[in-house]
């Protein structure tokens, strides 16, 4: 973001969040309901040592954080957002040594519900590493 920006709030609460610091977490791209979260290869969140795979609890904090950042994005909403429901379905391992992106799309919102679809990929990006449909709390922003 160039230095001349004011922060949005979904970028001022990604960067609040001690998780996604822990996790070394890094905003790509956020826009009109959608975001892409990025988080690189790191042996601290190895779930198995024999083969260095990412444990999935780590991509699942990636997959519902970015999810979250979709929601808070979109052009109709506050800024606000709660996960109500997230699934996510594991499709393989993430290589070891790579970074592990996410990609979520806020599709449709109600007046107080937001619904999500979001993809988990790394270097291999013709296979998924895991893939997530959720529901968010959604408020409407006022219109003026």
């Amino acid at each position: 973001m160039p230095d001349n920006q004011t922060p949005t709030p979904a970028q001022r609460f990604l960067a609040a969040l001690p998780h996604t610091r822990a996790l070394n977490m890094a905003l790509v791209r956020m826009q009109d309901g959608m975001a892409e979260i990025e988080m690189p290869y790191d042996a601290r969140l190895i779930g198995d040592p024999a083969t260095g795979v990412i444990h999935g609890g780590a991509v699942s904090a990636l997959m519902d954080t970015c999810s979250g950042a979709a929601v808070m994005c979109h052009p109709d909403g506050t800024g606000s957002t709660a996960t109500i429901d997230l699934r996510i379905d594991y499709m393989r391992a993430a290589t070891p040594g790579q970074t592990i992106r996410a990609r979520a799309t806020c599709y449709h919102v109600t007046r107080h519900v937001a619904f999500v679809r979001a993809e988990a990929m790394d270097d291999d990006t013709a296979r998924p590493v895991a893939a997530a449909t959720g529901a968010f709390t959604f408020e409407w922003r006022a219109k003026a």
